[in-house]
């Protein structure tokens, strides 16, 4: 007798498919991936809506995070969501400054709670990360302080920035905002923080200047203090500091790739030392022992002369020598002509600028200037 054959018992398995198949195009469950993002979102946006108490006494508007990505982490109740912080100061700022940042959260309750909030890995703090804000607020600055900075230091910094804004305007009449935000860290290292570069790279300088150069939406340039180099000035010092940086946020729309660093850094000191009566000699001694010696420049300055952290002596030349050929531009072909050539420089070739408003070329201009140098500074 021949065995009776059985069909395969292939249904089951046809339905177990089937229910795999109709279980993967229905809702997912709660807790999902994209549920988790959802929700993580959506309790950011709602916690970003307000500023933090602490900084109430800074005028922040516009103050929004964008998340970007969101990652589960740990045990499934909590995440870290990247996002980009954007706010302007009430006042000052007509684009929003950014900042990246790390979002930590925790699920209690089955609702997403912001935890914490920090700068993203890389990326440089604001200067409330550093601790307590202080506020100063001058009529044409806003001063804040970083923890530990006196409310007096503060003050008397807004004071200074009023007097700067004024010598910046009357130097260089293109548009600008016309005031000025200054941040004062609570020390070297903390500025150096701020701007993510090492403190040895600020060591010895009064201040600097943040922001983009070129047209555009108007930037949120920033002059920050280093409250060390800064204490170390005597009056004059802090006030030709602090012009020279505010003429570099006045000058900042106009300034773009295709200024020469020498141009730009000697119309900022042409801008703080016009109308003093500091002479050559005394405001150029670096240079001044230079040409004595018989060193005489063989050219301007180049972009590698102003760098930060290298030699000392030789980044005073370059900042002297870029101030005395603005000085002997202003002198001999007039003020104005100054301006024009600092306006067309940020869009035509060096060479092109000068002969339009100086009617010489680059060799024409460092010939004038090697003269001057040596008579002013014999």
């Amino acid at each position: 007798m021949l065995p009776v054959r059985r069909p395969p018992r292939i249904l089951p398995l046809v339905l177990l498919l089937l229910g795999a198949l109709l279980a993967g195009c229905g809702p997912r469950p709660a807790g999902s991936a994209d549920t988790t993002e959802r929700d993580v979102r959506r309790a950011v946006a709602d916690w970003s809506r307000a500023v933090p108490e602490a900084l109430a006494a800074i005028p922040l508007t516009d103050w929004a995070y964008e998340v970007s990505s969101v990652r589960r982490d740990g045990d499934g109740d909590r995440a870290l969501a990247t996002a980009r912080l954007r706010y302007r100061l009430a006042g000052y700022d007509t684009a929003p400054e950014g900042s990246a940042r790390e979002v930590e959260l925790v699920r209690e309750g089955g609702a997403w709670r912001v935890g914490a909030d920090r700068p993203a890995p890389g990326a440089p703090p604001q200067l409330w990360d550093q601790g307590p804000v202080s506020v100063a607020a001058g009529t044409h600055s806003l001063v804040l302080g970083g923890a530990g900075q006196s409310a007096g230091t503060l003050r008397e910094i807004a004071a200074e920035a009023d007097r700067a804004v004024p010598a910046a305007s009357a130097a260089w009449p293109g548009p600008w905002a016309g005031r000025v935000v200054l941040l004062v860290p609570g020390s070297l290292d903390a500025m150096a923080r701020l701007l993510g570069r090492p403190a040895d790279a600020y060591r010895g300088l009064g201040a600097v200047t943040t922001g983009r150069v070129g047209a555009g939406p108007a930037p949120a340039d920033r002059v920050v203090v280093n409250p060390e180099g800064y204490a170390g000035l005597g009056a004059e010092g802090r006030r030709i500091i602090l012009a020279h940086e505010v003429t570099h946020v006045a000058t900042r729309a106009a300034t773009s790739a295709t200024t020469p660093l020498w141009l730009s850094e000697g119309f900022a000191d042409w801008a703080a030392y016009r109308g003093a009566s500091t002479t050559p000699a005394q405001a150029a001694p670096a240079l001044a022992r230079a040409v004595r010696r018989g060193q005489l420049p063989g050219e301007l300055p180049r972009t590698e002369d102003f760098a930060f952290g290298g030699d000392p002596d030789a980044a005073a030349r370059a900042y002297e020598g870029a101030w005395l050929a603005c000085r002997l531009i202003a002198a001999k072909w007039g003020e104005k002509a100054l301006v024009d050539l600092y306006g067309r420089a940020g869009h035509e070739q060096l060479d092109t600028a000068l002969r339009e408003t100086l009617g010489v070329d680059r060799a024409g201009l460092t010939t004038a200037w090697q003269e001057s140098l040596r008579e002013e500074l014999r």
